[in-house]
């Protein structure tokens, strides 16, 4: 992820990097302004979501797209990174590594919960984001965060990168270049690999087959584009569709909805709170 023009982290580092302390810190941010975190890592684990917006989180070899009725748990040590698309308002959750006992080992999307959301935003107005969690309502609040984090529904699959280094480069070029209509064996050519090897080693690596994990990287970027304000027809176009009414029957037929209805949610829609 590009490391330029970063936005001002929701916590300062040197808090989210700290092992002591107390159980939960939290934050939140309703100003509107656009958010980019380059990759990083820190001691305590961390949930984090937006009231509004849409959120491209990178954890590990996955990334999601997660809309506001989503949250992102990232386990401690995990490197991560995120960025907006249109404006902004969200929260973060960070919890020492004691408590994060039990909770998931691995970076996951949840379907937030208004109890979830209204326990972040009780904790995010403590003195300083973390000074009453050692009192007794503070440690409820403790616990019902972590049970809601345990609990809650998994939402939102995950588009992993895989790890031969061959197919990376060819995952990446995916993702970076959503419009290459390539065929399989035209890429089997460009990272000197069979055909067939291709095929049966990027579906064991990433779960997908290439034209369906191709697919998946291009509703992604669709929906950060819609979020941050585009056109249709200049998503489609972007996306390598040369015909724009096929590329609103995907995006009806995988999200239940039409683009322009999506980006007029995006647009309209104001900081949803607890």
């Amino acid at each position: 992820m590009p490391t330029s023009a970063l936005s001002r982290p929701l916590l300062d580092p040197g808090r989210a990097r700290s092992r002591g302390g107390p159980r939960l810190i939290a934050v939140s941010r309703h100003d509107g302004a656009l958010r980019h975190t380059a990759t990083h890592q820190h001691a305590r684990g961390q949930l984090l979501g937006a009231y509004q917006g849409l959120l491209t989180v990178y954890a590990g070899e996955s990334q999601w797209v997660v809309p506001a009725q989503q949250a992102v748990w990232i386990p401690p040590g995990q490197p991560h990174g995120l960025r907006s698309h249109g404006p902004y308002a969200g929260y973060s959750a960070y919890l020492s590594p004691s408590a994060c006992a039990g909770l998931p080992q691995a970076p996951c999307v949840l379907q937030a919960s208004a109890l979830l959301l209204a326990a972040v935003e009780r904790a995010a107005g403590w003195h300083e984001g973390a000074a009453e969690s050692s009192g007794p309502s503070g440690r409820r609040i403790v616990e019902l965060i972590r049970d809601e984090i345990r609990t809650l529904p998994r939402a939102g699959a995950a588009l992993l990168l895989p790890r031969e280094p061959r197919l990376q480069r060819l995952a990446i070029a995916l993702s970076d270049q959503p419009s290459d209509t390539r065929s399989l064996e035209d890429w089997a050519g460009a990272i000197g690999m069979a055909p067939r090897t291709l095929a049966r080693r990027y579906l064991a690596e990433t779960g997908l087959t290439v034209g369906a994990w191709r697919q998946r990287a291009r509703l992604m970027r669709a929906q950060e584009m819609l979020a941050g304000g585009a056109a249709v027809t200049a998503v489609a176009l972007e996306l390598g569709y040369d015909n724009v009414s096929a590329f609103i029957a995907m995006f009806k037929r995988e999200l239940g909805t039409t683009p322009g209805r999506y980006g007029a949610s995006a647009d309209q829609e104001g900081p949803v709170r607890p």
